[in-house]
């Protein structure tokens, strides 16, 4: 009678990690097993540290500042910051999987013809982020928007150009927020031109439609008024870098006449200074029995009792988007 010795599955797995120099799946897991995950936690770690160290950096402290009212400096900081941290990533998870694969004991150097025939294919088929990598550097290192700019991107290839705040930059990619809230992801490579609407300060730009028959001399010299005091009001001084100053009349259409006054604000906010500052003329305007053509209604006389006006809020006259942060 002859014996029938069936092999158990715990002795295959044993024979199949003998190939790998392991004897005792125990002791591998207590020697290199351990060992591994020790370097999977720390690459891990370090870069969830960069990440943080870069987020530190770039804020300029450890209390994060309203974004859309810091310095340029302070933006340019952020955005090398946040690309030196991907870049540093990058390395970390590099020279882990080297350290992986040398406690697993591969023979890297068996692998040197395959890796330059696989490095001469994708030096063909990576081209485009070649691309996306240098037009990334170019843009960071001339500065030509940072985190928390208004922008709009030509992207080569689409009929529409995104418009809205940067939130990322790095090597390869930007990433813009719009005000409806979508978030686009442009290739650096697929950008031809970039307009930025907050490089070192905006402008804007208020125009008052009244009708025709309006006293533009009386019209002038409250909006002067106005302009003078606007350094003074508590919703607009974090907005302005100067007094606004009234331009005049800007056109004379058959019904109406438009006035203009313009405003230097701080990088970014030129819409939310421009609904902040209408609503403070639309505001005093009526107060003194001045109608526009964007509140018709006959014409107040001088001696006619005058209403409350609640003054606007700044939640009121700003989207989510645009509010100051």
């Amino acid at each position: 009678m002859r014996a029938v010795i069936i092999a158990s599955p715990y002795s295959e797995w044993t024979a199949w990690l003998a190939k790998f120099g392991v004897q005792s799946l125990g002791d591998w897991m207590l020697t290199r097993g351990f060992r591994i995950a020790m370097v999977v936690v720390a690459a891990i770690l370090i870069t969830r540290l960069l990440r943080w160290a870069a987020g530190v950096l770039g804020r300029g402290g450890f209390k994060e500042r309203q974004l859309s009212l810091r310095s340029e400096g302070s933006r340019q900081r952020e955005t090398l910051a946040s690309t030196i941290a991907w870049v540093l990533s990058v390395l970390v998870y590099f020279f882990a999987g080297l350290r992986i694969a040398k406690l697993l004991e591969f023979d890297l150097t068996g692998l040197t013809i395959p890796a330059t025939a696989a490095g001469a294919g994708l030096g063909f088929g990576a081209q485009r982020i070649v691309q996306d990598l240098l037009s990334g550097f170019f843009i960071i290192a001339e500065k030509q928007y940072r985190i928390g700019d208004l922008v709009q991107l030509s992207v080569l290839g689409t009929n529409y150009d995104p418009v809205g705040t940067v939130e990322e930059v790095t090597l390869r990619v930007t990433k813009v927020r719009s005000t409806e809230g979508e978030l686009f992801t442009v290739p650096n490579g697929q950008i031809v031109k970039s307009i930025n609407m907050s490089k070192d300060w905006s402008q804007a730009v208020v125009d008052i439609p009244v009708p025709s028959g309006t006293d533009i001399g009386h019209l002038r010299e409250k909006l002067a008024e106005i302009c003078s005091t606007a350094k003074d009001d508590t919703n607009l001084a974090p907005l302005l870098r100067g007094e606004p100053v009234y331009v005049g009349v800007e056109s004379i259409e058959l019904d109406r006449a438009n006035l203009r006054i313009v405003a230097n604000s701080v990088p970014g906010q030129q819409f939310v200074l421009s609904r902040r500052l209408r609503a403070k003329i639309v505001t005093a305007l009526r107060k003194e029995g001045i109608a526009t053509m964007s509140s018709p209604g006959p014409q107040q006389p001088p001696d006619a009792p005058k209403k409350a006006i609640r003054p606007t809020r700044p939640e009121e006259d700003t989207a989510p988007q645009e509010r100051v942060r």
